[in-house]
């Protein structure tokens, strides 16, 4: 009776009113032009939103579990429709999902690279791991507010240890921070790239005594090392699902606690490691 008495206090908001306010957060046209962002299922009808759901991926264990709360939107970071669809069916889980989503009335937006650019946004949330001197984009958005763009380059005045261990905190993960260290555990690091999930390509070239991703590739980790630059990776989505804590309290005062917002319980990096003791 609680949960009902609960549920009931939000009085909702039409579908459109939830989206302006998401785009007035980060806008649409922020995103790189080849990702796919913004309102990607829209039920029929006039459709009112009371509870929303947050998640990095909407996987089929986050789309059940927004089945059985009863969301009415679904704001998935990654775009779970990336490339076009050719037709509806359950030969797969993206197919299903999305066949999910209409049958059971529930919207689908997704913001990824526009919530990546924008000032306050995910590589925003990454770059705090670090303590910082001074920030900017590494690629600046033209004619975009200050801060706006790809990626951040950030001054700071830590020990590769220091970071190693704030990171692992700010990430709030169990398992493990990858590391390729061309530095000793105490250099002091001065500069460092951030650029959340797989950052590779922004961060390519760049001059600084470290870079902070989710993943890159061998021979990416290895043209950074020979270029005399750390590497520190936490796995695509854990450099980015923490985001959402910090977006769950911004996205209910913009909707003025109108809707209930919560996030998926059901989200997780699709990768963990393992500490196995060796038989004696």
């Amino acid at each position: 009776m609680l949960l009902l008495r609960k549920m009931s206090s939000f009085r909702g908001l039409k579908l459109g009113h939830v989206v302006a306010q998401l785009e007035n957060f980060a806008p649409a046209s922020l995103a790189e032009k080849w990702d796919n962002v913004g309102l990607l299922i829209e039920p029929q009808g006039d459709k009112l939103v009371k509870k929303i759901l947050l998640t990095n991926d909407l996987t089929e264990p986050v789309m059940s579990e927004a089945v059985d709360v009863k969301a009415d939107l679904i704001i998935s970071y990654h775009p779970p429709i990336f490339k076009p669809l050719t037709r509806i069916t359950c030969a797969n889980w993206k197919e299903r999902v999305v066949a999910s989503c209409l049958v059971n009335g529930i919207a689908l937006y997704s913001p990824h690279t526009a919530w990546d650019k924008v000032p306050g946004g995910v590589n925003d949330w990454l770059a705090k791991a670090v303590n910082i001197e001074s920030i900017k984009p590494l690629v600046p958005e033209p004619n975009a507010e200050p801060g706006t763009g790809s990626g951040r380059i950030i001054e700071t005045n830590m020990t590769i240890s220091e970071i190693i261990d704030s990171l692992q905190k700010h990430i709030e993960n169990d398992v493990h921070v990858a590391l390729a260290v061309e530095h000793h555990p105490k250099s002091v690091i001065r500069t460092v790239g951030i650029c959340a999930g797989s950052g590779s390509s922004v961060l390519q070239g760049i001059q600084a005594d470290l870079v902070i991703t989710g993943e890159m590739s061998h021979h990416e980790l290895l043209d950074f090392n020979h270029n005399g630059t750390s590497v520190l990776l936490c796995n695509h989505s854990n450099s980015e699902r923490g985001f959402l804590r910090e977006f769950l309290p911004e996205l209910s005062k913009r909707l003025g606690a109108s809707c209930q917002v919560e996030i998926s319980e059901k989200d997780r990096d699709p990768l963990h490691t393992e500490c196995r003791l060796a038989k004696q």
